[in-house]
């Protein structure tokens, strides 16, 4: 149950990234990459504010499902609202984005708590970050070519069927049962700041901000660039996005649990700096096949990196502080999306798109050779990994 809310929560999400310069035309924007690179960076923003608020409300509560269905009420409203809104007003695109940043602030919350349920669940830490995984592969996989399908349709129709979805997923959260550990953990002044004690959190960290700046890369420029460079319309691009998402779903609950047996550092590392070689080959690829199966393989690459690197944050999570840690890695990731948009944005629009997969992939590349060091220096906890007899 808690894999569908997050499934959902990233269905919702995707279904608007293919057909997004066309979205933003009829909420009223006047540009296509400018205009799509801020509606993106509106809900990340929020993210980025919220997710520790969401996370650090609920360990002091000593309760997720609450949280989890006002989050997903939250952001259906948003989405639907945005739908609905432009038929009956006047929308100025900063009002657009407004809205989109209340809806961005509601959705953190269903996203970022259901996973740190999956923490609170026992057994292996890959095994069930792997199940976060797969319902994160899966949403965007799933939501990629039938946002691409729907937006072929009516430009709004992902939002109709984004703020339908979540507002389908609230009685699901009414039948989860709350793990999370005893209340009385003090202020969330107190239970943000016990992050410092656990400085290896970083890593993890790290790792989540530069993997999700590769999505949020894909999700606006990867979006231009296919439809740019080989002439596919909306539907195709979600055809090509989804080379990527379905690898990267179907393989995270393996790769998941194989983290469980190997360790974090291999998959965690030297995934990452072929996930970064791979993506430099998706931009050098001169046809549309062979881009293709480069995404094909960033997908498998990144079902290596994502799953171990959400299980690092619940080995070393003190248990009372998993609400704001998984929040912490969720900031992180937000962060990176945001980066993707603008770093990716920026540098394409300045020195072509070939220059832009290059630093993103070369930015993978970097990070893990800088922080191999440091995993060989810090002890991962084993407790909740799978030991076979």
């Amino acid at each position: 149950m808690l894999a569908a809310v997050v499934f959902v929560v990233l269905l919702a999400q995707v279904l608007l990234y293919p057909g997004i310069a066309d979205l933003v035309a009829a909420l009223g924007a006047s540009t296509d990459l400018d205009a799509s690179m801020w509606f993106l960076v509106a809900e990340f923003s929020a993210f980025v504010v919220c997710a520790s608020l969401w996370g650090a409300a609920s360990d002091r509560a000593g309760r997720r499902v609450p949280f989890i269905a006002l989050g997903a009420t939250g952001g259906a409203a948003g989405y639907l609202g945005l739908a609905a809104l432009p038929a009956v007003v006047d929308l100025a695109f900063a009002h657009v984005l407004l809205i989109r940043v209340l809806q961005g602030a509601m959705t953190i919350a269903a996203f970022s708590l259901s996973m740190t349920m999956l923490m609170d669940l026992p057994g292996g830490h890959g095994k069930n970050m792997g199940a976060a995984g797969i319902a994160i592969g899966g949403g965007t996989a799933t939501g990629a070519p039938l946002g691409g399908q729907l937006a072929t349709l009516d430009p709004l129709a992902p939002l109709w069927v984004a703020g339908v979805l979540l507002l389908a997923v609230v009685p699901l959260v009414g039948l989860l049962g709350d793990r999370a550990p005893g209340e009385g953990r003090g202020s969330l002044r107190e239970i943000l700041g016990g992050l410092t004690e656990t400085p290896a959190l970083g890593l993890p960290f790290a790792f989540g901000f530069i993997d999700r700046m590769t999505a949020g890369f894909f999700a606006l420029v990867g979006t231009f660039y296919f439809q740019e460079t080989f002439g596919i319309g909306p539907a195709e691009t979600g055809i090509v996005l989804g080379m990527f998402f379905v690898p990267f779903a179907l393989l995270q609950y393996p790769m998941g649990v194989l983290s469980d047996r190997i360790g974090r550092t291999l998959p965690i590392v030297v995934g990452s700096a072929c996930f970064g070689g791979a993506i430099v080959l998706v931009g050098l690829a001169p046809t549309l096949s062979l881009a293709q199966a480069g995404m094909v393989l960033v997908g498998v690459l990144g079902a290596l990196v994502s799953p171990a690197t959400m299980a690092l944050v619940t080995d070393l999570a003190n248990e009372s502080e998993r609400g704001a840690s998984m929040a912490g890695f969720n900031i992180a990731g937000s962060m990176g999306f945001l980066a993707g948009f603008l770093v990716g944005g920026t540098v394409a629009d300045a020195y072509g798109y070939l220059a832009a997969f290059l630093v993103v992939g070369g930015l993978e590349v970097l990070i893990a050779a800088v922080c191999l060091p440091l995993f060989l220096r810090i002890e991962i906890p084993v407790e909740g990994t799978f030991r076979p007899e």
